[in-house]
């Protein structure tokens, strides 16, 4: 799925796929790092952190108060905001704890969600359907974004919500009719999504077009974190997983998407083990608990309610 930033940013998450560009973003630096957007009680609105460890947060905002206080800002901000949270992980100073934190998407201000679906071939066997010869495009909207820790809310019009893990790509410059070779160039960093979907009003009503049953409020999870491309290892090689209450139900890996981010620029897709597709259907009740995870990037875990 990918999130379009008017003139900025693109996210692209991956069916899991959510895209967020940029335009404006003109350089993207290889900078080791995981970007945080979070709230706390000492600090008015939302501030932009980066991880020291798993249980430390830098505040680039006490760092440079100069700074944007988003990362949707940030990224426009270009190389000089880079640089700057390089020298503020670097300082050893302003660091929080993590607990002491409320970690939010990691970008919650896209204007659009674009969404690829069908992008793994071993999905596609699940289902007994043909692999695509191009990507299947759909989208969500950007209030269905939430974040890694919040409430996912069944809405009262369903009653087949599903799961599906996804990668999920940020764009950092704006780009158009790109080389497959150049793609790369374009990503800025990967974070882990959640593509909460309604099997109902996907597949029956609304004339199964995908829209509405994807873009419910709180269908949209995404974080922990913005993970930079140079601090992971190879993205089309990374275990993406899923649990429901601590059961396993999705277990594949990147390896098997369809469209490479390299090829389309979009990462999309979701592993084999969704609920629809299970003898019988199992969906998500109110009390369940949902984990998305995915080597090198983390884990989101989302409360239904």
């Amino acid at each position: 799925m990918s999130i379009w930033v008017r003139g900025a940013v693109r996210l692209v998450q991956q069916n899991p796929v959510c895209n967020i560009q940029r335009q404006g973003f003109s350089q993207i630096q290889p900078l080791r790092m995981r970007f945080i957007q979070f709230q706390n009680a000492t600090s008015a609105g939302q501030r932009i952190g980066v991880e020291l460890d798993r249980e430390k947060i830098v505040d680039l905002n006490s760092f440079d108060s100069s700074l944007p206080p988003t990362m949707r800002e940030f990224l426009e901000a270009g190389d000089a905001a880079f640089q700057t949270a390089k020298r503020a992980l670097n300082s050893g100073q302003h660091i929080l704890n993590r607990n002491d934190l409320t970690i939010l998407a990691p970008i919650t201000n896209p204007d659009k969600v674009v969404c690829v679906g069908m992008n793994y071939v071993d999905h596609c066997l699940e289902q007994n359907v043909p692999v695509p010869k191009e990507p299947i495009i759909f989208s969500k909207f950007p209030s269905s974004i939430i974040g890694p820790y919040d409430s996912i809310v069944l809405p009262p019009e369903s009653k087949e919500v599903d799961w599906e893990v996804e990668l999920a790509f940020v764009i950092g410059k704006r780009g158009k009719n790109i080389k497959e070779e150049d793609a790369m160039e374009y990503v800025a960093g990967f974070t882990v999504a959640h593509d909460v979907s309604a099997r109902d009003w996907q597949m029956k009503k609304n004339g199964k077009q995908w829209l509405l049953g994807k873009t419910f409020d709180t269908f949209c999870p995404l974080g922990p974190a913005l993970v930079s491309k140079d601090s992971i290892s190879d993205p089309h090689g990374l275990g993406i997983r899923c649990r429901v209450n601590g059961n396993l139900v999705q277990d594949s890996n990147t390896n098997q998407m369809v469209f490479k981010t390299q090829r389309d620029i979009f990462l999309t897709g979701t592993p084999p083990g969704v609920g629809v597709f299970r003898k019988p259907p199992i969906y998500l009740k109110a009390g369940d608990v949902v984990e998305c995870e995915i080597d090198e990037l983390g884990v989101i875990r989302n409360p239904v309610m």
